[in-house]
């Protein structure tokens, strides 16, 4: 198996194992992985790609990281793996944020409790009222989370919170 941007995390971890502690290191928010519900959860979703835009790492410095921590040969500069996206936040917050949530999710809580919030979210959205909106709360971007949602045609936006560093507000509806 070839470690590229878009390996998926699960695969990663199930052929290298020795590879948790890095991710680890490198993007703190993944220590929810050694919880094993969080990491079939988390490891399906997410790719090496999201682990390093979450640890907020260069996604081609972190592939050559794990590569050659396997004995893979480094990319190469001039040859790039995988075309890399950049996850842009949006500049200007949507109208449709501003009021009350009709449901926060405290995201940090119920993974320290050993919970996986991506369930929880979903019982929500079931329950949501049209023109209403979600609010997720983490202490790192959960983007496995907003590609989950947003293949379920949901609208969602996120951002820092400006008052708490370290805080991110995913809006979802």
């Amino acid at each position: 198996m070839e470690i590229v941007a878009k390996t998926k995390l699960m695969e990663l971890l199930n052929k290298y194992p020795q590879l948790e502690e890095k991710i680890i290191q490198a993007a703190p928010a993944f220590n929810n992985l050694k919880n094993p519900i969080l990491r079939r959860t988390v490891g399906q979703l997410a790719t090496v790609e999201k682990v390093a835009h979450i640890g907020n790492l260069d996604v081609f410095t972190f592939v050559n990281l794990l590569r050659h921590e396997v004995g893979q040969v480094e990319f190469d500069k001039s040859e790039k793996p995988d075309p890399v996206k950049e996850y842009q936040f949006n500049k200007l917050a949507p109208e449709w944020i501003n009021g009350d949530p009709e449901f926060v999710v405290n995201g940090t809580e119920m993974l320290a409790q050993g919970d996986v919030p991506l369930n929880r979210v979903n019982e929500l959205l079931q329950q949501l009222t049209s023109g209403r909106f979600l609010l997720l709360i983490t202490n790192f971007e959960p983007q496995p989370m907003i590609d989950a949602v947003s293949k379920q045609s949901r609208t969602v936006y996120h951002k820092l919170d400006p008052q708490h560093s370290g805080t991110h507000l995913t809006y979802i509806k």
